[in-house]
C-alpha cells in the first residue's frame, strides 16, 4: 500500500523572480516515479495574499481545497472556493489560484496522468523554465 502524509512531504519553493506575491510550496507524493500508471497528485500550500501563476497542466486535473479561501480562475471565469470544495480543471485551460483569506491555502490535486507537464506564464523558479511538472522518472539503467 502506497500512502503519503500530506503534513511531513518535504516541500518545494516555486516562485516566479520579478514578482514576489507569485509563491508557492509543492511536492508530488504520488507520480509515475512512485509507481503510478494513470494518475498523479501534486499538494500545495499558498500563503496569504500570494497565488500560484497561470497555467496550463497536460492532463485534466480536480482540486480540492483543504483549508482555506481562494479565488482560483478557469479560462474566462473567476470564483471564490473555500476548504471542502473541490474545481474540475480541463486539460489544457488556463488556470490560477490566488489566496484571498488570512491562512495558509493548503490544496490537492488529483491528475489524470502520471506525468504531468504544466506551462506557465513566466519563468518558474528555481527551475527558470516555463515548463514544468512531475519530477523526472530516473532510469533504471
Amino acid at each position: 500500500m502506497k500512502t503519503a502524509n500530506l503534513n511531513n512531504l518535504e516541500m518545494l519553493d516555486a516562485w516566479y523572480e520579478e514578482d514576489p506575491a507569485m509563491r508557492i510550496t509543492v511536492n508530488f507524493p504520488f507520480y509515475a516515479a512512485t509507481g503510478n500508471e494513470n494518475s498523479s497528485v501534486v499538494y500545495f500550500e499558498i500563503e496569504p495574499g500570494c497565488y500560484l501563476g497561470t497555467h496550463t497542466d497536460s492532463a485534466e486535473e480536480i482540486v480540492l481545497l483543504l483549508s482555506g479561501t481562494v479565488e482560483a480562475s478557469l479560462g474566462d471565469e473567476t470564483g471564490q472556493l473555500s476548504a471542502g470544495q473541490a474545481v474540475l480543471i480541463p486539460e489544457m485551460v488556463p488556470h490560477g489560484v490566488r489566496n484571498i483569506g488570512n491562512e495558509t491555502a493548503r490544496c490537492v490535486g488529483f491528475f489524470s496522468a502520471a506525468v504531468v507537464e504544466s506551462t506557465f506564464d513566466r519563468p518558474m523558479m528555481p527551475f527558470g523554465e516555463r515548463k514544468v511538472g512531475t519530477p523526472p522518472v530516473e532510469s533504471t539503467i
